[in-house]
């Protein structure tokens, strides 16, 4: 694997790339925009860095990370994600999304209404309880002690298995928390949500987490 999409050029998606490229995969990054809004980007990440739009990079991705507001989903074409491993990254804000009545009374996920936008994909829950800045700082080689963890979720073993490898890759141990459907363990406002814990205390805070009509 070699390639990491990336589909927002925001806080997560740029340091998402900035790890990867230290890492030796390529990046290509699309954003609403368009590719020219990119260009210093790119240009500050390198050569193993290009710009692209939204399409070029779902088709250009080993692995694509979505790393866009919510609200912004149902904008997404479905055809060029096909077959992808698709990284979810996404957090509700109804202050920022907007009310989204399957979210509030809590019988969806974030993750499994892109799961919905983008049918052909495997999409996989990561990086959605991290803040972006400590994707770089509080990276570790594998084997350290207390090494911090980050969890995934989805429906394809597979898939979770690739996310995993590149989470490992750029410095985390990684949880599996089950099926896409999980992912509200680690949803804003739960015991783990941006929280620098190892796997034990991530693992513990998970199964902590109660649903927000529970709270």
């Amino acid at each position: 694997m070699t390639t990491i999409g990336i589909i927002g050029s925001g806080n997560i998606g740029s340091t998402v790339a900035r790890a990867a490229i230290a890492h030796d995969y390529d990046v290509v990054i699309a954003n609403s925009r368009g590719p020219q809004s990119l260009q210093d980007l790119v240009g500050e990440l390198g050569p193993k860095a290009a710009a692209g739009t939204v399409e070029e990079a779902a088709r250009a991705g080993d692995l694509v990370l979505v790393a866009i507001p919510l609200k912004a989903i149902g904008a997404l074409p479905p055809e060029p994600f096909d077959g992808k491993i698709v990284i979810d990254a996404n957090n509700y804000y109804p202050q920022r999304d907007g009310q989204i009545a399957e979210l509030d009374d809590e019988s969806t996920t974030t993750s499994e209404l892109l799961q919905r936008q983008l049918p052909g994909a495997k999409v996989v829950k990561a990086f959605n309880h991290i803040m972006a800045p400590e994707i770089l700082s509080t990276a570790t080689d594998p084997g350290t002690s207390g090494r911090r963890a980050l969890i995934v979720a989805g429906d394809d073993q597979a898939a979770k298995d690739e996310v995993a490898a590149f989470i490992d890759t750029i410095g985390f141990d990684v949880l599996d928390i089950g099926e896409l459907a999980e992912g509200w363990r680690i949803q804003r406002d739960t015991p783990g949500y941006v929280g620098r814990l190892d796997s034990a205390g991530l693992r513990q805070s998970v199964e902590a987490a109660k649903r927000y009509r529970d709270m």
